[in-house]
């Protein structure tokens, strides 16, 4: 096993990695809606902190020249269900036939006051 590290998406929090490695399988760690760049949370609403969680948990991905594409499941945290459907209106967009087995999972908050945290399990 091995440590996935990209300046293309944020750093990690505490004692944690972008996102592992064993075998096969990748394990991206849940991805805050932080712009890598400037390490603060995007402003805006579920829609635009969905995509940017998408586009870290990609980033991350990269660095094994892997793609959305390559994930078979997420867990999305939301710390308010009622922003489901517009949190899935955004995946939908990004996530495409097969798309991956996915868990979503009402929590009362996330760091950095986001709304959604994304993590996901691809397969090489």
């Amino acid at each position: 096993m091995y440590s996935i590290t990209t300046d293309a998406a944020p750093k990690p929090l505490g004692a944690s990695s972008q996102g592992t490695t064993a075998a096969r399988f990748v394990f991206v760690s849940a991805q805050l809606p932080v712009d890598p760049e400037t390490g603060e949370r995007v402003p805006g609403g579920i829609g635009q902190q969905t995509a940017r969680c998408i586009r870290n948990v990609e980033a991350v991905l990269s660095e094994l020249e892997l793609s959305l594409s390559d994930i078979t499941k997420t867990t999305v945290y939301l710390t308010n269900l009622d922003e489901f459907e517009a949190m899935d209106e955004v995946y939908g967009e990004r996530f495409h036939k097969p798309v991956p087995a996915r868990t979503c999972v009402g929590v009362v908050a996330l760091p950095e006051g986001a709304h959604v945290q994304i993590e996901a399990i691809a397969c090489r």
